[in-house]
């Protein structure tokens, strides 16, 4: 009996002996997803128009008017000027009139073309997105684009109440209802990026604001159809009102949205449309007519679009803002010219 005992003890001893030896592997955890690698490294601009490159000119194929996608993008718009090294490719999703709903996820369509989240999610599967240059905001509830037409409605007819005094009151209300509906289209940028394999940390999301296209230091001979026609109220009120609320809404929004916010509202004074006498010298386009287009009816509902938007020599300019804003480690900037007359980023406080 004790010899089986012993037999039986020596047999648990040896299951013991193995049982230790043997290593249990568990799987370990997924490898964290990262974003491509040996691919292009790109910079993408989205947007609106004044991103996009309304009034620059030299348009990509097939968005001046082409069945019936006008979004603009031109070859000289500022994401193509920022001067970084290091950057192989610069990417214009931008389109002009786009409002926030068209630069987030869904449905929305802006003169044909659908999401610009969603190409921007494939994009980034493809090449490594350094950085995301975002204006969005002023084709929402502001409508400001639509303002600037009331206003010359207003300088041609005397009789009607100038836009300053149409919608000067409820100006604010606008603004209001326009900062969550950027957050939304931000955070749709976020949520393709972090589909796409990307954290956070790994590309700069800027947001840019809106610069005042006009201001009270028109030109007197100027202040007609042959330049700038509006009244010297709402002239005063675009750049004292309308586009300084329109920024603190824009910067909201990126402080909501952890992005990096670029202040480009006061980028062009002394610049202006109608400021100088020499247009080649202003950094904005001013009442811009495609006469050729007027005899298209296709086309003839376009011929204004151009008026009031940053011209190609303004988008060299923001466009070197930005690159420079890029390397910095600033939350946040606002371009204004330097000794040199450039624009360049001055730091400021926020988002």
């Amino acid at each position: 009996m004790m010899r089986r005992y012993r037999w039986h003890a020596a047999v648990l001893l040896l299951v013991l002996v193995l049982a230790s030896a043997v290593v249990i592997v568990l799987p370990g955890p997924a490898p964290a997803p990262s974003p491509p690698t040996g691919v292009p490294r790109v910079l993408v601009a989205m947007g609106d128009s004044t991103i996009s490159g309304e009034a620059a000119g030299d348009y990509e194929p097939g968005t001046d008017g082409t069945d019936g996608d006008w979004c603009h993008r031109s070859r000289a718009a500022s994401i193509h000027h920022t001067g970084l090294r290091g950057i192989d490719e610069t990417i214009n999703l931008a389109c002009s009139g786009a409002p926030s709903a068209q630069v987030g996820l869904g449905s929305t369509e802006q003169y044909t073309e659908g999401s610009q989240a969603a190409r921007l999610g494939s994009l980034a599967r493809q090449k490594r997105v350094v950085a995301i240059q975002v204006a969005v905001g002023a084709n929402d509830d502001p409508s400001f684009s639509h303002v600037l037409d009331s206003c010359v409605q207003a300088w041609l007819d005397q009789s009607k109440q100038s836009c300053s005094d149409s919608v000067g009151g409820e100006w604010q209300q606008r603004v209001d209802r326009m900062v969550p509906k950027v957050v939304r289209a931000l955070a749709d940028i976020r949520s393709v990026m972090t589909d796409a394999g990307y954290q956070p940390t790994d590309y700069h999301l800027v947001l840019q604001s809106y610069a005042a296209p006009i201001s009270p230091d028109v030109r007197q001979g100027l202040r007609n159809l042959n330049g700038c026609p509006f009244r010297e109220a709402d002239l005063r009120w675009v750049r004292a009102e309308a586009v300084p609320k329109i920024t603190d809404g824009v910067r909201q929004a990126a402080r909501e949205s952890g992005a990096r916010l670029l202040d480009v509202s006061r980028a062009g004074v002394g610049r202006e449309a109608c400021s100088r006498d020499d247009a080649t010298q202003e950094w904005f386009s001013r009442l811009s007519v495609r006469w050729n287009d007027l005899g298209d009816d296709d086309r003839a509902s376009h011929a204004l679009q151009e008026s009031f938007h940053p011209n190609a020599a303004g988008h060299a300019q923001l466009g070197r803002c930005f690159g420079e804003f890029l390397v910095t480690d600033s939350r946040a900037a606002a371009c204004l010219p330097g000794a040199d007359g450039d624009l360049h980023p001055a730091t400021t406080i926020g988002p």
